[in-house]
């Protein structure tokens, strides 16, 4: 993935601000960001901060066979990582050109330069020897990549211990930090990077670049050293042509850099040196600020309680006196009470109405009750079932299917016409009119 490009407003604006002689972020032309070192549990891990670039440093060794030109010097390895956690520009996977030049850069300034003795390395000449291994991880990119690197491998290195060995003719016994102390590593100097942006083709110069003063520099100088102002390496990119002058400016500059950043490195050192022998707490977690989040927290207040008898007189008399004080409270209703003067409370009368409410309700639904039992009583009718009949009920409407036998005998069929006029009595009425009129004639 590619970064964002700047905008044509973005970098005219930089520019003209560099111009001015003015930075974004408020600082001078020789001015480095906030640098902090924190350092872990175990030996040998860093975490450095420039500004909001951070990167991290862990050290490891191992026993390996030496070299076959240099057989009683150990190996020392440097190894720098860009992933896509520090920036979207960054792919995993694939070294891109910026890495690859960092990295050459990282072991010019600190293997090719001789920092450490790896002679003091070697544990059998041509047999076995220590492996230095130093692993540095970017976390997050904030311009400046090289200087936070050197700072936090310097630091690593010097907070660094490897295990205590001895030898007995060809057996190589390796002691755990519970036997014996670990050795630390025996650094000759610190070489620390220096970086210088120039714009508008070296007219203006400025240290520790951020990420967006790198988009818009013209070329860029490296300057490794020590605090012994003895040049370690030194690199230009960009193709820009600098005079003598500048380059001896830029060194004179870089000399003072450094003595404070490995005045700080060493401070540092010596802070975690303290606290592990007391015994007190380290590592990263310690060194994080404490951010929580209470409820129901008071800060506590001073309180002067001086003359407090003579403010509490002061306050009586300058009061107003009160009003008429109502000896007895004034019942409203039942279960309530006024006391002094105010606005009445008319719970009570509410609680009346809410009873004669519900009271009424109460009325309405048992006339509605009655009026539908009595109109139940008047709808059903007496069903009237023969022994013969047979009910059969199976559906969810309960529908009633009636099945009657069929007749067996003459007696019966004559029987069931009487049986029906018997019950249907508005069926006789015709007959006898006939029979009057008949007898009329």
């Amino acid at each position: 993935m590619r970064e964002t490009p700047l905008s044509s407003c973005e970098r005219a604006f930089l520019l003209q601000a560099i111009t001015d002689k003015k930075r974004v972020d408020g600082r001078q032309t020789y001015d480095y960001r906030n640098i902090k070192i924190t350092f872990g549990t175990e030996y040998g891990c860093c975490i450095v901060e420039l500004g909001k670039t951070r990167v991290l440093g862990q050290v490891s060794c191992e026993l390996v066979a030496p070299k076959m030109n240099r057989p009683t010097e150990g190996i020392l390895f440097f190894n720098l990582e860009l992933s896509s956690m520090a920036s979207p520009a960054f792919e995993t996977g694939r070294p891109s050109e910026l890495l690859v030049k960092l990295n050459r850069l990282l072991e010019r300034c600190l293997r090719n330069s001789k920092c450490i003795d790896t002679e003091s390395l070697c544990v059998q000449a041509g047999e076995k020897v220590w492996q230095i291994r130093v692993d540095l991880h970017l976390l997050n990119h904030e311009g400046n990549i090289m200087d936070a690197a050197s700072i936090a491998a310097v630091a690593a290195l010097c907070h660094f211990r490897r295990p205590d060995v001895s030898v007995q003719g060809e057996e190589v016994t390796v002691y755990s930090p519970e036997e014996r102390d670990p050795v630390p590593l025996s650094m000759h100097h610190m070489p620390i990077c220096v970086s210088f942006a120039f714009f508008q083709q070296g007219t203006f110069l400025l240290v520790d670049p951020s990420e967006r003063e790198e988009r818009v520099m013209d070329g860029l100088l490296v300057i490794a050293m020590n605090k012994h102002r003895e040049i370690c390496t030194i690199q230009s990119s960009g193709g820009i042509m600098l005079l003598k002058e500048q380059v001896l400016r830029c060194s004179k500059v870089a000399g003072v850099k450094v003595a404070e950043i490995t005045e700080l490195i060493q401070k540092a050192l010596e802070n975690d040196r303290k606290i592990r022998k007391e015994g007190g707490k380290f590592g990263f977690a310690e060194s994080l600020p404490d951010q929580k989040i209470t409820a129901l927290k008071i800060e506590k207040n001073v309180v002067d309680t001086s003359n407090v008898k003579d403010k509490a007189e002061k306050i009586i008399s300058e009061s107003q006196p009160p009003s008429d004080v109502v000896t007895k409270p004034v019942v409203r209703a039942v279960g309530t009470a006024q006391i002094g003067e105010g606005i009445e409370n008319t719970w009570g009368e509410l609680e009346e109405e809410e009873d004669e409410e519900e009271e009424d309700e109460d009325d309405d639904d048992a006339d509605i009750v009655s009026t539908s039992i009595e109109s139940d009583k008047v709808t059903e009718k007496p069903a009237k079932k023969t022994s013969a009949d047979i009910v059969i009920s199976d559906s969810e409407e309960e529908d009633v299917v009636i099945l009657q036998p069929e007749p067996q005998a003459k007696a019966s069929s004559s029987q069931a016409p009487e049986e029906d006029q018997d019950k249907s009595p508005v069926r006789k009425t015709p007959h006898s009119k006939k029979k009057k009129k008949r007898s009329s004639h």
